[in-house]
């Protein structure tokens, strides 16, 4: 198989995903063009678990191919407009409390889950002026450029909440740092401070966690990596392609359509496996899988780059520098052997 057939329409869905990823003027690097573009997209993007999930990552996947920056800005975008429809189909009053928060059609969301030391976000209820936060949230990404937020909090030691908040209010502090990534550095990723901010609550304590969405937009990012690192691959055909190429160039080709081609097997039956239906427990192993291979594969295309091209188009070519150093940054989302243990344990009766 081509590499342009490896990277394109991998699960030969309709080319509606796809047509979405028009090229525009700093795709991926001007971070509000990229946002305005990506809230467009969203309002057609397929939902995960709606038979058309393996649209959704091929969006995701084609995304990445072209920039990966640009689908690290895409796809909390995509996982926030469908936890909200994930909500509403769970009786969650989602449109009166978008109407609380001023999100319009034309909201840019950020998804702002992760937990830190040092760092906590607490809500807590405050009779009619509802719920308030504060606190400290770590890695919001984009937090300064988005309009709101789906943000994780505290409502008791050992229970946290969903809540819709406004992003471009008193009281909501986006910190510039740190933030010295080389790789994805357009898209800051800092602490969020809140000072008694109103949110509405979405879904009940633990819900945000405990949906199979949860693990069905863990995958999606998966799809994301899988597309970015095809054009290193490429790259690596085409240096086993020139003259004088030898024998260790054409493995390096080799073994990164090998494990691509297996991750994108996964993805598909994955893609399948959501689609037809699986409970909860099942949903969170087949993410923790389906990770694992995407990440591996990943990481195996960026360490065979590195050593068959050497440095120059790390020091030379501005769209494959930029691209690897991104690509590793995004996979770091994978926490390696400590997520492969979690799956152990999964394992285990």
């Amino acid at each position: 198989m081509s590499p342009a057939a490896l990277a394109l329409n991998p699960w030969r869905p309709s080319a509606a995903p796809a047509a979405a990823v028009e090229a525009i003027d700093g795709l991926g690097t001007d971070v509000p063009a990229t946002i305005e573009w990506a809230v467009r997209v969203g309002r057609d993007a397929p939902l995960p678990g709606s038979g058309r999930t393996a649209q959704l990552w091929e969006l995701l996947a084609e995304t990445a191919r072209l920039d990966v920056g640009a689908a690290r800005i895409l796809e909390p975008q995509l996982d926030a407009l469908a936890i909200l429809c994930q909500a509403r189909r769970d009786g969650v009053d989602v449109d009166t409390a978008l109407d609380e928060v001023g999100a319009s059609g034309d909201a840019s969301w950020g998804v702002f889950a992760a937990e830190g030391p040092g760092a906590r976000l607490e809500a807590s209820a405050h009779g009619a002026d509802g719920w308030l936060l504060n606190g400290t949230k770590p890695w919001c990404s984009l937090a300064a450029s988005l309009s709101h937020a789906l943000v994780t909090a505290w409502v008791s030691p050992d229970a946290r909440g969903l809540f819709a908040v406004p992003l471009r209010v008193v009281g909501v502090s986006a910190r510039s740092g740190p933030w010295v990534a080389r790789g994805l550095s357009q898209v800051i990723s800092a602490p969020v401070d809140f000072d008694a901010v109103r949110a509405v609550p979405v879904g009940e304590p633990g819900w945000y966690l405990s949906r199979p969405g949860f693990a069905w937009g863990g995958i999606g990012v998966a799809a994301a990596w899988w597309g970015g690192a095809v054009p290193v691959h490429e790259a690596l055909v085409a240096s086993a392609g020139r003259d004088g190429a030898d024998q260790l160039a054409e493995f390096s080709a080799g073994s990164t359509d090998a494990a691509l081609w297996a991750a994108r097997a996964v993805l598909a039956e994955a893609a399948e496996a959501i689609d037809t239906g699986l409970g909860d427990e099942e949903t969170g192993t087949l993410a923790a899988r389906a990770r694992a291979v995407v990440a591996g594969a990943v990481e195996q295309v960026l360490n065979l780059a590195d050593h068959a091209l050497g440095p120059g188009p790390l020091t030379t070519d501005e769209d494959h520098a930029r691209r690897v150093a991104d690509l590793r940054i995004y996979a770091r989302q994978h926490h390696g052997e400590r997520d492969l243990a979690r799956l152990g344990r999964r394992l285990l009766p």
